[in-house]
């Protein structure tokens, strides 16, 4: 056939090529092949161990790590410097900014009374702790922390035998003893006690966990400093005594905080006004709690499902093999202020955004996490780690980097971090916590 009109020809045989052509272009494979994982620069194979401990040889710390650094020249704290050995010769993946998330109670001020003393740490101390504080507290034996209550709910986590009371909005009563390792827990507002008994000679020292950063100890509030404050009339009007003022008249004109006393009786019936008629018990033997065995170390745990009261605090109490690592982690959606009791540890924090620090913990140290920030704890000493991993929150809960990647598809792991086969085979699909 003879086309006519040549312009419109040739349009129409472009027309017909393409609409040919396009179902069968989409499932042309590229030129190129695309490779499983980029090619892009690769971490190298330093280890980046610790450097020193004060335990280690005697040796002068210095400012070098990988051929990087130079040596001190000015003054030096050689005894701060033994125990900061990742703040004077950081590894060389720390990068970036990441606040400081380490205070040690030996640097908190202390507040001393007749009877006691307290010292704490808030987010005045450590600013990245804004969501949680702790207080360190000591009661002679017979020495009450004054009747108060506060803005913050308050779990108490160490150890020593104090009595507690509590009341609650609906009048109902808890009066209990704590042992060693046992618990307590008063919501905000909840009016309550706390008197050392005369079962150890040394009293009860105890430590205070709060879930508020900007809680402080000395701003609770205290029976004696508000009875101080209000026109004795209506003291006496309220208690039924209208017209007695004398019946008021050792109300004390300071508050009184910390005080001496005569220790409560042995028999705890004996203190009780009313029996116990609370529905939950304020109080929880988390001592005799069976620890788990895990590859590195033994855990337990304590939260809602087994202290139901705790509603805004739940903790571990860890006990780390030499060696032992808890394991890469973070906790979703929920801070943690953990308490070193014993040993040598070792925290690398990532805070996202290519930004990381490593500190150093030990007896007395808190460190706190901010919420999905990745990390590990290390024991990196010559004895087991022992230390309080408190949560703000009614469940404990964390992920697990090494299940995370198990439960992953393969091909998606091999992509992002070339593992082989076996190594993916080495993943657990189970929570280890605890490894070595």
């Amino acid at each position: 056939m003879r086309c006519v009109n040549p312009g419109l020809c040739l349009f129409l045989l472009h027309q017909a090529i393409h609409a040919r052509a396009a179902p069968y272009l989409a499932f042309i494979p590229p030129s190129r092949s695309v490779p499983l994982q980029p090619h892009v620069p690769y971490t190298d194979s330093n280890p980046n161990e610790i450097l020193w401990t004060p335990s280690s040889p005697k040796r002068r710390p210095q400012p070098l790590r990988s051929g990087e650094g130079a040596s001190l020249l000015g003054p030096e704290n050689i005894p701060l410097e033994l125990q900061n050995a990742d703040l004077l010769a950081p590894p060389t993946t720390d990068n970036g900014q990441v606040k400081n998330f380490k205070w040690p109670f030996s640097f908190s001020h202390a507040r001393l009374k007749d009877g006691g003393w307290s010292r704490q740490q808030t987010v005045n101390e450590m600013p990245i702790a804004t969501a949680m504080a702790g207080v360190n507290m000591r009661l002679e034996v017979g020495a009450i922390r004054e009747l108060h209550w506060h803005t913050a709910a308050e779990a108490r986590i160490f150890h020593d035998k104090p009595r507690i009371s509590t009341v609650t909005p609906e009048g109902e009563v808890w009066l209990g003893d704590v042992s060693e390792g046992d618990l307590w827990y008063f919501p905000a507002g909840n009016p309550h006690s706390l008197q050392a008994k005369d079962t150890s000679p040394d009293g009860a020292e105890f430590l205070l966990v709060f879930d508020s950063g900007s809680f402080s100890e000395d701003d609770t509030f205290l029976l004696t400093d508000w009875l101080a404050h209000l026109p004795k009339s209506v003291v006496a009007k309220n208690f039924g005594m209208d017209g007695n003022l004398k019946a008021f008249e050792h109300i004390p004109e300071n508050q009184l905080y910390i005080f001496p006393s005569i220790p409560p009786p042995d028999n705890i019936e004996d203190d009780m006004v009313v029996p116990n008629d609370t529905p939950n018990p304020f109080t929880f033997e988390f001592s005799k709690v069976a620890p788990v065995r895990k590859l590195g170390g033994t855990v337990k745990v304590v939260d809602t499902r087994t202290f139901k009261v705790s509603q805004k605090i739940a903790a571990a109490e860890v006990e780390l093999d030499v060696g032992g690592l808890r394991e890469l982690h973070w906790h979703p959606t929920q801070p943690e202020w953990t308490f070193f009791i014993s040993g040598q540890a070792r925290i690398t924090l990532f805070a996202s955004q290519s930004n990381a620090a490593t500190y150093d913990f030990y007896p007395g140290d808190i460190a706190y996490i901010p919420p999905s920030f990745g990390h590990y704890i290390e024991n990196v000493g010559n004895t087991t780690l022992k230390f309080l991993e408190v949560l703000k929150s009614d469940l404990f809960q964390d992920i697990s980097l090494s299940q995370w990647l198990a439960l992953t598809p393969p091909a998606l792991v091999k992509a992002h971090l070339g593992f082989s086969d076996e190594m993916i085979s080495h993943l657990s699909k189970v929570k280890q916590t605890l490894v070595k």
